[in-house]
Formats: structure tokens, sequence, C-alpha cells
């Protein structure tokens, strides 16, 4: 058994498909295939159920799975820790987020970044944060900005900046004189959230469940900005952060607080027991000394 096996048979398990897999290794299906098929015999089992026009891992692939990903990590550790010996600040780091914290944040910490490591390469993937804790599971980002609280046995957190949530609508709002409320005041308003694979759809649902109603949804878009611009057109009513709406002042709008609120927490998250690079160290420690506003 060999490094290269294990890549081989990690890659057809992700791409359920030898074809798909041989062409994103970049070696011919045959030669894939002779590989898997060698590590089957070298195990003794047999990984892939071959008889669906789709194929499967059987039960005994799928603890094969868990291991070869666990050694192949390993390796990739020891790579980097290699690496951070040898070249220091050198290399790349690559940052998952959603857009909410690209915009309001990331210019800032970029810059600053930059400035103190020129050597260094920032490449950003942008999804909810559902997605970005999966992508740092699955080691195909360093760290990720999401909205707390998550999993800590999966992942260790560093708490980055906490606000609270408000209610923005429309100027022209029959309530928006008012500067404190009780969401429940708005239940029969068209509520504007961002898509379900950010965390604060789920949350902001939960939340008005518990002020004793169902919202009702009129639209919902990965774009803070869509949604703020829907308010704009008096098209429903949002709960965002505090440092969203605050950025919202010279418009049709009105920021209204809340009697009874949940709190907008972000944080840095690594996946749990998993090497930090020198260069994702230095990022995490920048990031912490940067005013958040």
């Amino acid at each position: 058994m060999d490094i290269r096996q294990l890549n081989y048979f990690i890659e057809v398990a992700k791409h359920q498909s030898f074809t798909k897999a041989s062409q994103a290794l970049h070696v011919t299906q045959p030669t894939l295939s002779k590989m898997v098929k060698n590590l089957e015999d070298e195990l003794d089992v047999t990984l892939f159920d071959r008889s669906a026009r789709q194929i499967a891992l059987t039960d005994a692939g799928e603890v094969v799975l868990a291991q070869a990903q666990k050694i192949v990590n390993s390796l990739e550790d020891l790579s980097e820790s290699l690496y951070d010996v040898m070249h220091l600040k050198k290399g790349k780091i690559k940052v998952g987020l959603p857009p909410v914290i690209s915009t309001l944040f990331f210019p800032t910490i970029i810059a600053e970044f930059q400035r103190s490591y020129p050597d260094v390469t920032i490449m950003i993937d942008e999804y909810g944060a559902k997605k970005v804790e999966q992508k740092v599971l699955e080691g195909a980002v360093d760290l990720g900005f999401v909205m707390l609280p998550v999993d800590e046995e999966k992942f260790d957190v560093v708490p980055f900046v906490e606000q609270d949530i408000k209610l923005l609508v429309h100027q022209s709002h029959p309530l928006a004189h008012l500067d404190t409320v009780d969401l429940i005041d708005f239940k029969d308003d068209p509520f504007l959230l961002l898509s379900k694979e950010f965390t604060l759809n789920s949350r902001t649902i939960q939340f008005c469940l518990s002020e004793g109603f169902t919202p009702k949804i009129a639209y919902e878009s990965s774009q803070w900005d869509f949604i703020v611009g829907m308010v704009e057109k008096n098209l429903g009513v949002t709960l965002m952060p505090s440092l969203i709406c605050d950025r919202m002042k010279g418009g049709p709008f009105k920021t209204i607080s809340l009697t009874r609120t949940f709190p907008w927490r972000l944080g840095i998250i690594l996946a749990k027991n998993r090497y930090v690079p020198y260069v994702s160290r230095s990022f995490i420690s920048l990031v912490n000394e940067l005013p958040k506003v």
C-alpha cells in the first residue's frame, strides 16, 4: 500500500465515478481501476459496489476511506510543518467566509496582512457559514469565519466580533418612529432573509418562533446588499447586525432596537487536531489586533 493508492481511492470515493476521478487525477481510467483493484486485493476487501449505475462505497470502503483521509491529512500536515521551518513567512493561506464578512471586514484585513507578509498569497472562497464549516473540516480551506456557535468537538474557535441584531425597516413603516420594539409587532410584515446556507437564516427563524410567530418570508438572497435594497424599496423588513444597519444612515431606512434580541457572534474556526501553519497563526493574530468596526 502506498500514498498514491490511497489518494486514488479517495478521489474515486469523492466523485463516485472512475471516469470523473481519472479526469481529475489526469490518469487513464484503466490505470486508476488497476490501482484501486490492487488496494482491494492487498486489503482483501471490496471497497466499491460496482453493480449499480453509480458506484458506491461498501461498508469496508467506508472504514478504509475514513482511515485513508487521516493518513493523507497526516502526511499533508508533515509537509506543512517542514515548509514552515524552511520558509517561515512564505506560502499561502486559504480562507472561507460568508459575503457579509468579506464586505465588512476583509478589505482592511487583507491590506494589513499583505503589508506584514508580502510573500504570502491569500486565497478567498465565499460561502454561507454552513458550507464554510464543511470546507474547513474537509481541509479545502485553512480556516473560516462563521457565525457562532459551532460544534466545538469538531472545531477550535477564536472569537472575532460580537454585535446585537437589530431590525431594519423602511422609514415609511408605521412603526418606524419607535426606537425599541417587540419583534412580534412585525409578525404581519414580509421578512427578507439571507438564504438558507447562512446561519443567520435559521437563527432569524428560530428567534421569530421564540417571539411567538412564524415569519412570512418574502425573499431570500445570498447577498446582504440585495436584502437591504429590498428594504429600500419598502418590500419588507429584515434582521441584520448593527454594523450593517449603521451603514444605512442617509438612506430611507430606520434601524430599530429590539426589546429582546440575539447576538451576531463571529469566530474564526479551524479543524480540531489539525496542524495550524505559521501563516495561519500569524493571520489570526493580526485579525485579533485589528479594530472590528
